[in-house]
C-alpha cells in the first residue's frame, strides 16, 4: 500500500507540473521552460490541461497523501502534503475570479513539487505506537 501512495504522489506532482507547462499564457515562466525543453507543442492543449488535467492531478496527489497517512502516521508530513493540492483545487474552482488567485495557484504547484522532492529524498518511516509519547 505504501508504494501505491508514493507512485500516485509522484505521478500527481509531475502531471501537475506538465499541465502547468502546457499553458504558456497562464504561466509564462513555466511556458518558457516548456518551450526550452521542446514541449511548446503542448500550448494547443491549454484548455484541456488547465480545466481538466491540473485539477485531476491535484486530486490524485490529495488522495495519495491521505492514503499515505495510514501507512506512516506522521501528521505534519500529511498536512504539508495536503496544503499544495488544496491550494490548487481552491484556486481552480471557488477562487478563480480573484486577481491574487494566480499566485495561490503558483504556490500550490510549488508546494506539491517541494513536498514530492522531500518525500523522494527523505521517505517517511512508520512511527510505531511504542515510540509515541
Amino acid at each position: 500500500m505504501l508504494w501505491l501512495g508514493r507512485i500516485a504522489d509522484k505521478t500527481g506532482a509531475l502531471g501537475t507540473c506538465v499541465a502547468a507547462m502546457g499553458c504558456a499564457s497562464c504561466f509564462p515562466a513555466m511556458g518558457a521552460l516548456a518551450g526550452s525543453l521542446g514541449l511548446g507543442f503542448l500550448a494547443q492543449f491549454e484548455g484541456v490541461f488547465i480545466n481538466t488535467l491540473l485539477p485531476g492531478f491535484a486530486a490524485i496527489v490529495l488522495f495519495a497523501n491521505l492514503l499515505s497517512f495510514f501507512s506512516h502516521k506522521i501528521w505534519y508530513r500529511t498536512l504539508l502534503g495536503l496544503i499544495g493540492p488544496v491550494m490548487v483545487l481552491l484556486t481552480m474552482y471557488p477562487l478563480w475570479t480573484y486577481d491574487w488567485s494566480t499566485y495561490l495557484l503558483y504556490a500550490g504547484i510549488a508546494m506539491m513539487l517541494v513536498v514530492s522532492l522531500w518525500d523522494i529524498l527523505l521517505p517517511a518511516n512508520k512511527i510505531c505506537s511504542s515510540e509515541r509519547a
